[in-house]
């Protein structure tokens, strides 16, 4: 199928080329053309074809799609920046920050998405290394010194008039990576060339036209990021709260009848440890870290097969989506490459390796990021990102990921993949999460340490891990060291902190 064909089938099953009025449509797609895919064009569609419409709700209220428009286009007039100046934004979710961050892109300038949970230190070496011309944050975090800073709720950031033109170039959004094993790269994302990026991920995520949505994962992150992008091309309502609570989270589903939620696997976690209630969602869609061995299916059980899995990393976007078919044909599959994307294992000598056969995992999308703002570069072989990832293909060209291409260990001469333990382990009714890394080993070189928060109430031994393991896998994927913690140090985003886990 051709692209033009894949694009036009895609918007019709959506509901974007449902009717609507001649005059509307037209001032849509003249928006579109005049100031492109980012943001600031996105809403101006969006505002065009349905202005009254609500486009976004958060704990203070809710913005029209014409109210958050003139927000946005007032605050960019007033912003004291420069086309391609980078200005920071540390907040969390809420209005103040989508209109910050659509403001700042109107101006031109490159909005750099800052982790709300970096530390003092953390925090001043992103001022520094993204040369950030301006900082805009919430209240609750205090501004570093050494660059010009304003609260989100700043009347200095209000002008008389909005703007009103593109601006020559249009801003460029950085998202730092997560910086789970060392300091946070900025990571240049493209603007979309046209509708193809939005149909690519659509066709297999059924999300319509209208449809209401509760962000859940904070807007810093890639993916959630990526929700946004979806929610104004889809002209949504945005549902949004400050933090994360898996309670909060059901009660705002259902008060807003969401049926589109957005959220990073260790939220499901949480979300599965409250009592059930029937919530009115079609579509919870989740990346960022793997699900863990059975939280898929355990989901699915309860809430119904409206779980969408999409793999990928800051730097490739998206590599696959796994549908609910998917991952009960083939447990622990992170699906299959969506339209316009190729996913390949490559052996050491740089060829493909044979269906089942684990290689490193390269991905090509016309959404590959531009590069680092540090200027390192990310291997390229033949037009395709290396992803960071080893895994393998099946006959039916489904990925699966076997692990981190760092995090592999050779333990007494073998190659074992902490992963595949973990998930292991994650299956037992006694774990509520689990870790497992490699840790140095004077007689084999390495051996895995596991890392063990239980279930309140459940018991569980170090001999009973360990003989868990024994009698599925092989003797040197049976962790020497079993440690049993409250909790897992995680960033803000729900990533396991590994470098944080106390040594056994």
């Amino acid at each position: 199928m051709s692209g033009a064909a894949f694009v036009l089938r895609t918007m019709a099953r959506r509901g974007l080329l449902n009717p609507g009025a001649p005059q509307r449509v037209v001032r849509q797609l003249s928006a579109l053309h005049t100031w492109g895919f980012g943001l600031a064009g996105e809403l101006r569609q969006a505002t065009a074809r349905d202005p009254g419409r609500v486009a976004l709700i958060d704990e203070q209220g809710s913005l029209t799609y014409a109210e958050l428009l003139d927000r946005s286009s007032r605050l960019a007039a007033a912003l004291p920046v420069q086309p391609r100046d980078r200005v920071g934004l540390l907040c969390r979710n809420s209005a103040e920050m989508v209109v910050a961050l659509i403001g700042i892109a109107t101006r031109g300038a490159d909005p750099v998405l800052i982790n709300t949970g970096l530390s003092g230190p953390q925090l001043a070496d992103v001022v520094r290394d993204q040369s950030l011309a301006v900082l805009i944050h919430d209240d609750e975090f205090p501004a570093p010194p050494g660059v010009r800073s304003f609260p989100t709720a700043s009347d200095a950031l209000t002008a008389a008039a909005g703007v009103t033109e593109p601006p020559v170039r249009p801003g460029r959004t950085i998202v730092l990576t997560s910086g789970t094993t060392g300091a946070p790269k900025g990571a240049q994302r493209p603007t979309p060339g046209g509708f193809r990026p939005l149909c690519s991920i659509i066709d297999r995520i059924p999300l319509h036209a209208g449809v209401r949505m509760h962000i859940a994962g904070p807007l810093f992150h890639t993916w959630a990021y990526a929700g946004l992008q979806m929610a104004l091309a889809l002209r949504a309502t945005l549902v949004l709260r400050r933090r994360f609570d898996p309670a909060q989270t059901l009660d705002t589903v259902a008060r807003h009848d969401c049926s589109a939620l957005i959220a990073v696997p260790v939220m499901l976690q949480q979300i599965m440890e409250q009592p059930y209630r029937p919530v009115p969602l079609k579509v919870v869609a989740v990346s960022g870290s793997a699900l863990p061995g059975g939280l898929a299916d355990r989901f699915m059980d309860r809430y119904g097969d409206i779980l969408y899995n999409l793999y990928g990393s800051t730097e490739a976007s998206w590599a696959s989506i796994a549908t609910p078919a998917d991952m009960r044909a083939a447990p622990g599959t992170a699906g299959r490459p969506p339209y316009g994307t190729k996913v390949v294992a490559l052996g050491e000598d740089g060829r493909p390796v044979p269906t089942g056969t684990t290689g490193r995992l390269f991905v090509g999308n016309e959404m590959l990021f531009e590069g680092y703002t540090n200027g390192a570069a990310q291997e390229r072989r033949d037009g395709l990102l290396a992803i960071g990832d080893v895994g393998h293909l099946d006959r039916a060209g489904r990925v699966f990921v076997d692990g981190r291409q760092d995090d592999m260990i050779v333990s007494g001469g073998e190659n074992v993949y902490p992963s595949e333990v973990e998930n292991l382990l994650a299956d037992l009714p006694q774990v509520l999460e689990v870790a497992v890394v490699g840790v140095a080993d004077d007689t084999y070189g390495q051996r895995l340490a596991a890392y063990v928060v239980l279930r309140e109430g459940a018991a569980l031994t170090t001999d009973d891990v360990r003989d868990h393991v024994r009698r599925h896998r092989a003797r040197f994927s049976v962790p020497r060291d079993v440690v049993f913690l409250p909790e897992l140090p995680r960033n803000a985003t729900g990533k396991v902190l590994k470098r944080s886990l106390p040594q056994p």
